[in-house]
């Protein structure tokens, strides 16, 4: 039997044995008896004992199917969000804010991973003048994260240009868990307004600012940090120095992430 027909004719009796899918109404499954229902059950588990691969290779097909949909979820939701990915106020700016292409990066101050691939978006920014970077609190990690990123937003009013930057990195580079604490100190170190900072860190922009950036995150889909969003691709995780820059590349000569 062709394994199509074998995948659905399996599915067939999965769904009339254990009511899976809407089509099998609660009347049709009752309309079985017990010895009807041991039949089907009987011949379901030795159709999968003498042909385990269809079982395997359906799973595997169910997750390529599921991936595929997430990925067509994940670009109409790229594309409906573009504008505020790049452009939102509440943002952290970095690199040319004039860039011809724009590096998204959601991270979280606790994010071992974002620690190290501070060092590649460091590297790009550097190699890369015409490179726009975007830095988007994500703080997934914990309440500790959430106070390191109240602050970090609030050091946003006092802090321009480079300076925020600066401030990001000796945060994101602090040894040990930072949180509220940690970040009042560095703030301490670049000369800000303690008490300013403190109410504005309670304050509604910077609510706004993490509201934005949580619901973004979700709208994308994205499970964790750091994440990377290059045009109309998404890179999660430390993916490294190369693999974003061929990114960059493929988008400057075709406008897609990938040529």
């Amino acid at each position: 039997m062709p394994l199509l027909r074998s995948v659905s004719a399996l599915a067939l009796v999965l769904a009339v044995a254990f009511g899976a899918v809407s089509s099998v109404s609660a009347e049709d499954a009752a309309a079985f008896t017990d010895s009807q229902r041991k039949g089907i059950e009987a011949i379901v588990k030795d159709y999968l004992v003498k042909n385990p691969e269809v079982l395997q290779e359906a799973v595997a097909e169910g997750e390529r199917r599921q991936q595929e949909t997430q990925k067509l979820a994940q670009a109409a939701a790229l594309k409906e969000a573009s504008a505020t990915l790049v452009d939102s106020p509440h943002s952290v700016t970095a690199g040319n804010p004039a860039g011809d292409v724009t590096v998204v990066e959601f991270f979280d101050y606790n994010c071992g991973y974002c620690r190290k691939a501070l060092t590649d978006v460091q590297t790009l920014m550097k190699g890369d003048p015409k490179l726009k970077v975007v830095l988007k609190d994500f703080p997934v990690l914990g309440n500790e994260s959430v106070e390191a990123s109240k602050i970090a937003l609030a050091a946003k009013q006092q802090l321009k240009g480079d300076k925020m930057f600066d401030f990001h990195v000796k945060l994101l580079e602090s040894k040990g868990r930072i949180n509220a604490e940690r970040a009042l100190a560095v703030a301490k170190e670049f000369g800000l307004d303690l008490e300013k900072l403190k109410k504005d860190a309670a304050g509604p922009e910077v609510k706004a600012a993490l509201a934005e950036n949580m619901g973004l995150g979700d709208k994308l889909s994205l499970s964790g940090t750091p994440a990377f969003i290059i045009g109309d691709e998404i890179l999660p995780g430390a993916v490294g120095v190369e693999p974003m820059k061929k990114t960059i590349a493929d988008i400057r000569q075709c406008g897609h992430a990938s040529c």
